[in-house]
Protein backbone atom coordinates (compact mmCIF):
# COMPACT_ATOMS: atom_id res chain seq x y z
CA UNK A 1 0.00 0.00 0.00
CA UNK A 2 1.10 3.41 -0.93
CA UNK A 3 0.46 6.46 0.83
CA UNK A 4 -0.84 9.49 -1.27
CA UNK A 5 0.34 13.25 0.35
CA UNK A 6 -2.70 14.37 -0.53
CA UNK A 7 -5.50 15.65 2.05
CA UNK A 8 -8.78 15.14 2.01
CA UNK A 9 -11.26 17.40 1.20
CA UNK A 10 -11.34 19.73 4.69
CA UNK A 11 -14.73 21.18 3.16
CA UNK A 12 -16.05 17.81 3.69
CA UNK A 13 -13.95 15.81 6.81
CA UNK A 14 -15.33 19.30 8.38
CA UNK A 15 -18.55 17.82 8.89
CA UNK A 16 -18.11 14.37 9.48
CA UNK A 17 -17.39 11.86 13.05
CA UNK A 18 -15.15 9.87 14.03
CA UNK A 19 -12.23 9.68 16.69
CA UNK A 20 -9.89 7.47 18.64
CA UNK A 21 -10.24 3.61 19.34
CA UNK A 22 -8.25 1.35 21.69
CA UNK A 23 -8.53 -2.22 21.83
CA UNK A 24 -9.49 -3.25 25.40
CA UNK A 25 -9.10 -7.39 26.32
CA UNK A 26 -11.20 -8.11 29.63
CA UNK A 27 -11.32 -11.29 31.53
CA UNK A 28 -14.34 -11.28 34.47
CA UNK A 29 -13.08 -13.64 37.44
CA UNK A 30 -15.14 -16.01 39.47
CA UNK A 31 -14.59 -13.38 42.09
CA UNK A 32 -16.31 -10.62 40.15
CA UNK A 33 -13.07 -8.81 39.81
CA UNK A 34 -11.60 -8.40 36.30
CA UNK A 35 -8.31 -8.64 34.41
CA UNK A 36 -7.73 -6.10 31.81
CA UNK A 37 -5.06 -5.52 29.26
CA UNK A 38 -4.56 -4.04 25.88
CA UNK A 39 -2.65 -5.61 22.77
CA UNK A 40 -2.78 -1.91 21.38
CA UNK A 41 0.17 0.73 22.78
CA UNK A 42 -1.26 3.17 20.63
CA UNK A 43 -5.03 4.01 19.92
CA UNK A 44 -6.09 4.10 16.52
CA UNK A 45 -8.88 6.65 15.21
CA UNK A 46 -11.67 5.60 13.04
CA UNK A 47 -14.33 8.21 10.91
CA UNK A 48 -17.00 8.42 8.37
CA UNK A 49 -16.24 10.39 5.29
CA UNK A 50 -19.94 10.59 4.42
CA UNK A 51 -21.23 12.13 7.12
CA UNK A 52 -19.74 15.50 5.77
CA UNK A 53 -21.68 15.99 2.23
CA UNK A 54 -23.82 18.39 2.07
CA UNK A 55 -25.06 18.16 -1.72
CA UNK A 56 -24.58 16.09 -5.23
CA UNK A 57 -21.04 18.33 -5.73
CA UNK A 58 -19.69 17.20 -2.13
CA UNK A 59 -20.59 13.34 -3.38
CA UNK A 60 -18.71 14.10 -6.58
CA UNK A 61 -15.66 15.37 -4.72
CA UNK A 62 -15.63 12.12 -2.60
CA UNK A 63 -16.09 9.81 -5.79
CA UNK A 64 -13.13 11.50 -7.54
CA UNK A 65 -11.32 11.43 -3.96
CA UNK A 66 -11.98 7.59 -3.69
CA UNK A 67 -11.24 6.18 -7.34
CA UNK A 68 -8.11 8.32 -7.32
CA UNK A 69 -6.73 6.26 -4.11
CA UNK A 70 -8.30 2.81 -5.75
CA UNK A 71 -10.56 2.43 -2.67
CA UNK A 72 -8.73 1.47 0.33
CA UNK A 73 -5.00 0.45 -1.60
CA UNK A 74 -3.68 4.06 -0.88
CA UNK A 75 -3.64 6.25 2.41
CA UNK A 76 -4.09 9.78 2.26
CA UNK A 77 -3.90 13.04 4.94
CA UNK A 78 -7.08 13.64 6.95
CA UNK A 79 -7.68 16.83 8.87
CA UNK A 80 -9.21 15.53 12.02
CA UNK A 81 -11.29 18.94 12.94
CA UNK A 82 -11.27 17.86 16.95
CA UNK A 83 -7.67 17.35 16.97
CA UNK A 84 -5.19 18.76 14.45
CA UNK A 85 -2.67 21.29 16.64
CA UNK A 86 -0.47 20.35 19.36
CA UNK A 87 -2.28 22.77 21.47
CA UNK A 88 -6.14 23.52 22.77
CA UNK A 89 -8.42 23.95 20.01
CA UNK A 90 -8.76 27.45 20.98
CA UNK A 91 -5.10 28.43 21.04
CA UNK A 92 -2.51 29.33 18.54
CA UNK A 93 -0.28 26.82 17.98
CA UNK A 94 3.24 27.91 19.67
CA UNK A 95 7.26 26.94 19.67
CA UNK A 96 6.66 25.36 23.38
CA UNK A 97 3.18 23.06 22.97
CA UNK A 98 5.34 20.16 23.37
CA UNK A 99 8.29 19.05 24.89
CA UNK A 100 9.95 16.49 22.02
CA UNK A 101 13.71 15.70 23.46
CA UNK A 102 16.17 16.81 25.46
CA UNK A 103 19.82 18.42 24.10
CA UNK A 104 23.25 15.95 24.89
CA UNK A 105 25.16 18.23 22.80
CA UNK A 106 25.32 15.45 19.65
CA UNK A 107 21.62 14.90 18.94
CA UNK A 108 20.07 17.01 16.48
CA UNK A 109 17.36 14.62 15.09
CA UNK A 110 13.94 15.19 16.85
CA UNK A 111 10.28 13.34 16.53
CA UNK A 112 6.99 15.45 16.70
CA UNK A 113 5.09 14.36 19.15
CA UNK A 114 1.47 15.20 21.03
CA UNK A 115 1.40 13.77 24.85
CA UNK A 116 -2.31 13.53 26.23
CA UNK A 117 -2.19 13.79 30.11
CA UNK A 118 -4.55 13.47 32.77
CA UNK A 119 -4.29 12.38 36.49
CA UNK A 120 -1.05 10.08 36.66
CA UNK A 121 -1.82 8.72 33.09
CA UNK A 122 -0.34 10.06 29.70
CA UNK A 123 0.16 8.73 26.33
CA UNK A 124 2.27 10.44 23.64
CA UNK A 125 1.25 10.74 19.70
CA UNK A 126 3.86 9.97 17.23
CA UNK A 127 3.01 12.76 14.89
CA UNK A 128 4.57 11.77 11.40
CA UNK A 129 1.90 14.29 8.87
CA UNK A 130 2.45 17.41 10.06
CA UNK A 131 1.46 20.30 8.17
CA UNK A 132 3.99 22.31 5.87
CA UNK A 133 4.51 25.88 6.92
CA UNK A 134 3.42 25.23 10.93
CA UNK A 135 5.88 23.73 12.87
CA UNK A 136 7.67 25.98 15.21
CA UNK A 137 10.61 25.00 17.21
CA UNK A 138 12.39 26.03 20.64
CA UNK A 139 15.38 25.27 22.50
CA UNK A 140 14.68 26.72 26.32
CA UNK A 141 12.37 28.49 25.24
CA UNK A 142 14.09 30.45 22.40
CA UNK A 143 12.12 30.00 19.07
CA UNK A 144 14.26 29.27 16.34
CA UNK A 145 13.99 30.24 12.79
CA UNK A 146 12.65 27.38 10.02
CA UNK A 147 14.71 26.97 7.27
CA UNK A 148 17.84 28.70 9.19
CA UNK A 149 17.86 27.03 11.92
CA UNK A 150 15.71 23.71 11.33
CA UNK A 151 14.21 21.54 8.68
CA UNK A 152 10.95 19.33 8.66
CA UNK A 153 10.47 16.17 7.12
CA UNK A 154 6.66 16.88 6.61
CA UNK A 155 6.54 12.73 5.53
CA UNK A 156 7.61 11.62 8.79
CA UNK A 157 7.70 14.71 11.16
CA UNK A 158 11.22 14.43 12.02
CA UNK A 159 13.11 17.86 12.95
CA UNK A 160 16.57 18.61 11.98
CA UNK A 161 17.92 21.52 13.74
CA UNK A 162 21.50 22.71 12.47
CA UNK A 163 23.25 23.08 15.29
CA UNK A 164 23.04 20.25 18.29
CA UNK A 165 20.91 21.31 21.64
CA UNK A 166 23.37 21.88 24.81
CA UNK A 167 23.26 18.85 27.28
CA UNK A 168 20.20 19.34 29.08
CA UNK A 169 18.50 21.79 26.89
CA UNK A 170 15.08 21.32 26.37
CA UNK A 171 13.49 21.25 22.94
CA UNK A 172 9.92 22.14 22.16
CA UNK A 173 7.57 22.24 19.44
CA UNK A 174 4.40 22.90 18.37
CA UNK A 175 2.77 22.51 14.77
CA UNK A 176 -0.73 21.32 12.80
CA UNK A 177 -1.03 18.17 11.59
CA UNK A 178 -3.05 15.49 9.62
CA UNK A 179 -3.64 11.71 10.30
CA UNK A 180 -2.75 8.78 8.05
CA UNK A 181 -5.80 7.28 7.20
CA UNK A 182 -7.10 5.33 4.37
CA UNK A 183 -10.94 3.85 3.23
CA UNK A 184 -12.29 1.10 5.39
CA UNK A 185 -14.38 -0.17 2.33
CA UNK A 186 -13.95 -1.00 -1.23
CA UNK A 187 -17.32 -0.06 -2.15
CA UNK A 188 -19.85 3.25 -2.25
CA UNK A 189 -23.33 2.89 -2.49
CA UNK A 190 -25.74 5.57 -2.43
CA UNK A 191 -28.67 6.94 -4.74
CA UNK A 192 -29.86 10.19 -5.79
CA UNK A 193 -32.95 9.55 -4.75
CA UNK A 194 -31.47 8.73 -1.00
CA UNK A 195 -29.51 11.46 -1.31
CA UNK A 196 -32.10 13.99 -1.49
CA UNK A 197 -34.34 12.15 1.08
CA UNK A 198 -31.53 13.23 3.29
CA UNK A 199 -30.11 9.63 3.49
CA UNK A 200 -25.82 9.77 3.16
CA UNK A 201 -23.78 6.78 2.37
CA UNK A 202 -21.66 5.62 5.28
CA UNK A 203 -17.46 5.70 4.05
CA UNK A 204 -15.85 4.10 7.04
CA UNK A 205 -12.18 5.71 6.79
CA UNK A 206 -9.70 4.04 9.11
CA UNK A 207 -5.41 5.53 10.43
CA UNK A 208 -3.11 3.61 9.34
CA UNK A 209 0.57 2.68 11.46
CA UNK A 210 3.06 4.90 8.79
Amino acid sequence: MAFHDVRYPTNLSLGSSGGPERRTEIVTLVNGFEERNSPWSDSRRRYDAGAGMRSLDDLDTLITFFEARRGQLHAFRWKDWADYKTCRPSLVVSATDQVIGTGDGTRVTFQLSKTYASGSGSWTRVITKPVAGTVKIAVNGSERVPGADFSVDATTGVVTLQLPPAVGATVTAGCEFDVPVRFDTDRIAVTIATFHAGEIPQVPVIEVRI
